[in-house]
């Protein structure tokens, strides 16, 4: 495996909750540089250092809702 992928969401109790596609690591931060220092912590725990993966992608998730005006 070259590279690993992260979903990062804001946590509704604050800062970021962070879950890896295709493997079961999941971890938080109080903010965007903790949750990313937490993300290469987990990967480097979860993988023996011959498996580990040699980059980490990042994918920054922001919802938002928008509320549609009804029509005249």
């Amino acid at each position: 495996m070259n590279e690993i992928f992260f979903e990062v969401r804001e946590s509704p109790e604050g800062g970021y909750e962070a879950n890896a596609l295709g493997a079961s690591i999941y971890t938080e931060g109080d903010d965007i540089d903790s949750v990313k220092t937490n993300i290469l912590e987990a990967v480097e725990c979860h993988f023996e250092e011959s498996d580990r993966p040699k980059w980490v992608r990042i994918l920054f998730l922001r919802e938002e809702v928008v509320a549609v005006a009804p029509s005249a």
